[in-house]
């Protein structure tokens, strides 16, 4: 994986293709390339390192043609390098193939491979697949047959594009488990991983299915299963504009997103809050309510800040439902042989929608005869179009690698999930209309804390060349303490933990000491006077404490060495709150630090690998 991108029509490829690299950057990377049809020759150029050392080659190498493709890569098989950076030829230079996924009897293909007089020269599982293609490509098969016919060989996931300098009008694209949409132009058409790659030549688009092949010419696209069985596609819009992927003035993606989070939160509820009967309305899953109502067990299933989210809604789901609930690691589900009632209802999270551990645990669900609904923020995407029903985030476009506003509107959401179980079942109305003007209230108070910004900054002065950090809290904070220590992980790139305050003399306190920050969320809630205990604890080893806390709470501040205060809301609602200063301490310490907080090393924005 990560970013493709192709082209054909009557214009010159190159910078098309150069454009919808940069647009997937964010997705994360390690090397770039392209494969331009050029004087009835293929000629690529592919360089280690950020798009912008492609550029500089490609300005020494000039490449026009208008049949091409390109590629971001985030390395899987071999080191990030020249070598290994796609597009991979076959042995002839005859072909050229882009590939997002993980080819996993590569090593078979390649040894019978070898065995037929084929040279390999990288690390890549790609090379195998390529040179596949190749060995089918003989004796009058069309680029579509073996194309197809390698495929049917294959064992693991793909999104692919293809060309060859023996067919300058054809460009061949299949996926089995790695997204792939196809955008319709006027007299052009494009291929990308990601809509965002080609949202500023068309907004018409195709999304293919696992096992679906495109075989697209200067004047059609044809789809077809791998089978070789015409497939009569719908074309949808894309629904939003290109703005939404630009940073509008901001430094960074992130730091954009964040602020953002007032107006997605208010997005969540759009439309979906009734305020006089104090219930939600989710028309994703209506149709579906009397599975999910009379489910025995209701299962939630993500990974990384997907995952933290659903352990929120295991709390709300719990306390307000009244469903026995279990959160799952995606990663983990299918491996594990896990037991599903008959009736249960999962619940798969994921900010893409494309996420591959995700979708696997999806399919694991559905083998076993649960229904799969989804929640996700990408319309199109393949949790989308697959689950039997499901709820859209609507943040818009994520870009930044860490999120941040994808993690709100899902927390968002499994608040309205829980409200309106809870009214269907036991809560009465007088309560659900409190709940929803509380919840009406969060996006003011969302704004209230991205207003203390400059406040957070001087923290992250004080703390930015730590090399550990710990956070802490309880019941519906406690995930909050995970996705804290995650954020600080993922773009400082120091070491954080988050644990439950309880488990803290468990084991890591006996890491605390005057060199060790504590973060404590310690919001004035139901296990209040528990965590200022855990925070006397830290205090009496000399730790550092930076505590969360609720406006109005003097006392805290006798406790902690830095406060932050946020308004009041309902305990289920705090994490919305809860986590937006530790997202800012997130960013402004890994700015201090120089860190890339937009693509932080070694991470992919959709990682559609398992």
């Amino acid at each position: 994986m990560c970013g493709i991108v192709g082209y054909i029509g009557n214009k010159d490829a190159t910078p098309i293709l150069l454009e919808g690299l940069k647009r997937l950057e964010y997705r994360g990377y390690d090397s770039a390339g392209v494969a331009v049809l050029t004087n009835g020759k293929i000629t690529v150029e592919k360089q280690p390192g950020k798009i912008s050392a492609l550029e500089q080659s490609l300005a020494q190498n000039a490449l026009s043609g208008k049949l091409g493709i390109a590629h971001t890569r985030w390395a899987t098989h071999g080191v990030p390098n020249q070598i290994n950076a796609h597009p991979h030829t076959d042995t002839t230079g005859r072909i050229a193939l882009i590939h997002n996924g993980i080819i996993e009897n590569y090593q078979t293909i390649k040894t019978k491979l070898e065995s037929n007089g084929y040279k390999f020269s990288t690390d890549t599982d790609t090379e195998a697949l390529v040179n596949l293609i190749a060995e089918y490509y003989q004796n009058g098969s069309s680029l579509e047959e073996a194309v197809r016919a390698a495929l049917s060989q294959v064992e693991g996931t793909y999104g692919i594009a293809v060309i060859s300098r023996d067919e300058p009008d054809t460009l061949i694209a299949a996926r089995r488990g790695s997204p792939l949409v196809v955008g319709m132009g006027d007299n052009e058409y494009f291929v990308a991983s990601d809509v965002s790659a080609i949202i500023n030549h068309t907004k018409d688009v195709t999304y293919l299915d696992d096992n679906e092949i495109a075989i697209i010419t200067r004047d059609k696209v044809t789809i077809k299963t791998i089978d070789n069985l015409e497939v009569d596609k719908k074309i949808e819009k894309i629904a939003f504009d290109l703005d939404k992927i630009e940073k509008s003035g901001y430094d960074h993606f992130m730091l954009k997103e964040i602020m953002e989070q007032p107006q997605t939160i208010e997005d969540a509820m759009r439309g979906r809050l009734l305020s006089e009967e104090g219930t939600a309305r989710l028309g994703g899953i209506r149709h579906e309510m009397e599975s999910l109502l009379y489910a025995p067990q209701i299962l939630l299933s993500a990974c990384g800040t997907s995952w933290h989210a659903s352990l929120i809604g295991e709390y709300m789901l719990e306390e307000f439902a009244r469903t026995p609930v279990e959160v799952e690691y995606a990663s983990e589900f299918r491996y594990r042989d896990p037991i599903i009632e008959r009736g249960a209802v999962m619940f798969v999270i994921s900010q893409s929608g494309e996420t591959a551990d995700t979708l696997a645990a999806m399919k694991e669900a559905k083998r076993k005869g649960a229904k799969v609904f989804g929640i996700c923020n990408v319309v199109g995407s393949t949790i989308a179009r697959e689950s039997d029903a499901g709820i859209y985030l609507h943040a818009g476009p994520e870009i930044g690698v860490a999120s941040t506003k994808a993690f709100t509107s899902q927390v968002m959401v499994l608040s309205l999930l829980s409200l309106l179980m809870a009214r269907m079942r036991n809560l009465g109305a007088s309560k659900g209309i409190d709940i929803v003007n509380e919840m009406k209230a969060l996006p003011k108070k969302v704004e209230k804390i991205l207003q203390t910004h400059e406040l957070i900054k001087e923290i992250a002065k004080e703390y930015h060349q730590s090399q550990n950090f710990l956070y802490l809290g309880r019941g519906y904070n406690f995930p909050v303490a995970l996705e804290g220590a995650l954020k600080l992980k993922e773009i400082s790139y120091i070491h954080a933990e988050g644990y439950p305050a309880a488990e803290m003399k468990h084991g890591p306190i006996a890491l605390i000491d005057e060199n060790m920050p504590v973060v404590f969320i310690a919001t004035k809630d139901s296990t209040y006077e528990k965590i200022t205990s855990n925070i006397e604890e830290v205090k009496a080893r000399s730790g550092r404490i930076i505590a969360i806390a609720t406006e109005g709470d003097e006392e805290i501040s006798k406790r902690a060495d830095h406060v932050i205060y946020i308004p009041p809301t309902l305990e289920f609602l705090t994490p919305i709150l809860t986590i937006i200063p530790l997202q800012l301490l997130a960013y402004y310490i890994a700015i201090l630090r120089g860190c890339d907080v937009d693509q932080p090393r070694n991470l992919a924005k959709s990682v559609t690998v398992e």
